[in-house]
């Protein structure tokens, strides 16, 4: 293949990961008008408009899709080959790196990745993104997200998995108002806090569905943050997993954690990226760094 099919094929492959003519250009050193030719060059080679003008954005077309993970793992392999005898040293790394992880995620598994970043010596950017357990595989296969942990079973091809760690729910309350003996009435008269299912924990919803609790729910919030404040100061219940159960039991000693009283497991906390051979040296460091830092 020429160079220059291979510098058509990279505009492609950055263009759908940026969605914009403009920082395709700057991502590349190019001018625009370099980056639109090479686009009509594109369109008339795959006979399809490959990215459509949506506002802002040049969204990709069924095609484009298609093509986008075959060609970045190609690139990816040809880049990984080029680049072999570079080796990645993380002592003094200090570029951006960026973490999909829910609100639980942030309060549970930040502070052991910060702690175990700080004993390779690496000083990234690390920009947390807040996850939307929808938009994991589109975030990875784009690239602006290098790493991400979610509940979610994500079953595409294009992706890498690894276990984390298994979910148990249970119960948390405050020590004020202490629920009874785990059993099938243990929350006759009681009233719940539910979070939002965005980041893919379902089974608080699910179960309260399924025990006919739903009624008796009376606050629901966004984000887990501020669940422990909100138990300790009222007789709310809430539903989650028990190791940010015990993280918010540490925080707030006052609150109390209950197992239920049916089964409280849940699709385990998974690991996701791109798949292997279209990880750089960086990606696959930090992927191993974060993996050590949060299982079980």
């Amino acid at each position: 293949m020429a160079l220059t099919d291979l510098n058509q094929l990279r505009t492609f492959v950055v263009l759908y990961e940026l969605r914009s003519v403009t920082a395709v250009a700057e991502r590349l050193h190019v001018t625009q008008p370099t980056v639109s030719y090479t686009l009509r060059r594109l369109r008339s080679r795959f006979d399809d408009e490959l990215f459509r003008r949506e506002g802002h954005d040049m969204v990709p077309t069924a095609k484009a899709t298609q093509l986008f993970g075959p060609l970045h793992e190609a690139l990816a392999q040809i880049d990984a080959t080029v680049n072999e005898t570079d080796a990645f040293e993380p002592a003094g790394f200090s570029g951006q790196l960026t973490l999909g992880l829910t609100s639980i995620g942030e309060q549970t598994f930040l502070p052991p990745i910060m702690t175990a970043l700080t004993r390779e010596a690496s000083r990234p950017h690390l920009q947390v993104e807040r996850l939307d357990s929808d938009l994991v595989e589109d975030g990875l296969t784009r690239g602006t997200i290098d790493v991400a942990m979610t509940v979610s079973m994500i079953g595409s091809p294009r992706l890498w998995r690894s276990h984390v760690r298994a979910v148990e729910y249970v119960a948390l309350v405050s020590g004020e108002h202490p629920l009874p003996p785990t059993g099938p009435d243990m929350f006759a008269g009681r009233h719940f806090l539910r979070v939002s299912a965005r980041g893919g924990h379902i089974f608080p919803l699910q179960a309260l569905t399924e025990h006919g609790l739903m009624q008796q729910i009376v606050l629901t919030v966004e984000e887990y943050a501020t669940v422990p404040a909100v138990l300790e100061a009222t007789d709310l219940v809430v539903l989650l997993p028990r190791h940010v159960a015990e993280v918010f039991n540490g925080w707030f000693p006052r609150l109390q954690i209950a197992d239920l009283p049916w089964p409280g497991q849940s699709t385990p906390v998974s690991l996701y990226t791109r798949r292997e051979a279209s990880l750089t040296p960086v990606q696959r460091w930090f992927r191993s760094l974060v993996l050590a830092a949060v299982r079980e």
